[in-house]
């Protein structure tokens, strides 16, 4: 059975960090594009980051550069977001998502692997 399970999620205070993690299990993880998404209240959902299977190449979407960090350990079948100095607009529903790599990059792409998401809140 394919999974994907996102956790880490919490509430924090503006400027404070989180480190999600995403834990896949049921196929070739090493294989597989990994992104993040996520949802706020009431609104669409958007990519926030993403990194390769091949050479672990990253994308981040212009909001969370330069504050968010995405990594992989495929030796765990894992892939960590860490994100600092958090903003109220970084509240939402966080989800991870695989896609078999398929001669492109993670970016601009459609995932077809999702997982539960984990909940995100900035607030003082």
């Amino acid at each position: 059975e394919v999974q994907l399970q996102a956790s880490g999620g919490g509430l924090v205070q503006p400027g404070g960090s989180l480190t999600l993690s995403c834990v896949a299990s049921g196929f070739t993880f090493d294989e597989y594009h990994i992104g993040w998404f996520r949802q706020a209240p009431g609104k669409e959902r958007e990519g926030v980051s993403c990194i390769s299977s091949s050479d672990g190449t990253t994308y981040y979407a212009d909001s969370v550069k330069g504050r968010f960090t995405i990594s992989r350990d495929d030796a765990k079948n894992t892939v960590y977001l860490q994100m600092n100095d958090l903003k109220p607009e970084d509240t939402g529903v966080y989800y991870c998502a695989a896609v078999l790599e398929g001669g492109y990059g993670c970016y601009g792409i459609e995932y077809d692997l999702w997982g539960r998401g984990t909940l995100v809140t900035v607030s003082s």
